[in-house]
């Protein structure tokens, strides 16, 4: 055979292993290094097929539709929730046809927004699938049924990875509670999506107050703060730090939104 048909042969059998590996969704490679994806875990789906029984949740962001999240969101089990520490994250879902090609729409993937907590039911032995180790994802139904083929089945094999946020706007900060009880709602935050830490800041002050997180996405600070404007000052899980400043303005009220100019990345 003549060294140029060698060489075609080669390449074309190269090329066709890398399509089998990209076949598989197991493991996708960038420049810099491989995203692996996860293997193990099981989706269901819930909310009706208007998504409207997946509203509010254990996050905190109420109409996820008014929030921006719209119907790709998903319900943790308690492996992947970390108690309120994943709220916001992104999640890459294929299923996985290897373990379930019948019940597999092929090709196709869905990312989702952690929203909601997938408790364990007790009634069964283990917890049930959302139990205590393994991670489950229980997804609104129009996000389930990108990738599985039938509802009557109910419950598919997944495999997934984290990826970043994308949102359009800046993040927004929603202020609920009283006099020395400011609880503020963090929404539609990019990047990483999950918040580590928040701080702060009042106009008559020039000290960054920390604040804890309360539930979810709720994160409060036990100060007197009302009226003034405030800066915040959030460093989300892959320690990405951004200052809002002045976000808020003077003589704000309880139960407003107010959004930014500033995302992550």
């Amino acid at each position: 055979m003549a060294p140029s048909r060698v060489l075609v042969a080669v390449l074309l059998a190269l090329g066709c292993w890398a399509v089998a590996v990209a076949a598989d969704n197991v493991t996708t490679t960038t420049s810099s290094s491989p995203i692996v994806w996860q293997k193990g875990a099981h989706a269901t789906f819930y909310g009706g097929a208007d998504a409207s029984g997946t509203m509010g949740g254990a996050c905190g962001y109420g109409n996820l539709y008014a929030a921006g999240y719209g119907s790709r969101t998903a319900a943790l089990s308690t492996v992947l929730f970390n108690d309120g520490a994943s709220c916001g994250q992104c999640y890459k879902i294929a299923c996985d046809r290897k373990a379930n090609p019948a019940l597999c729409i092929p090709g196709v993937t869905v990312t989702v927004t952690a929203t909601n907590f997938c408790p364990p039911n007790w009634g069964y032995p283990d917890g049930g699938w959302c139990n205590t180790v393994h991670p489950h994802f229980d997804m609104a139904q129009p996000a389930w049924e990108k990738i599985g083929a039938d509802t009557r089945n109910g419950i598919i094999r997944v495999i997934y990875q984290r990826v970043p946020c994308v949102r359009r706007g800046g993040v927004r900060f929603t202020i609920n509670g009283h006099d020395y009880f400011n609880l503020v709602l963090v929404t539609n935050v990019a990047g990483a999506g999950s918040i580590k830490s928040m701080d702060v800041k009042s106009s008559d002050s020039a000290d960054w107050m920390p604040m804890a997180r309360n539930w979810g996405a709720n994160w409060h600070s036990l100060a007197y703060l009302s009226g003034k404007s405030l800066s915040f000052r959030v460093t989300l899980t892959d320690g990405q730090t951004l200052v809002f400043s002045n976000v808020v303005p003077p003589g704000w009220t309880f139960g407003l939104t107010f959004a930014s100019n500033l995302q992550f990345k």
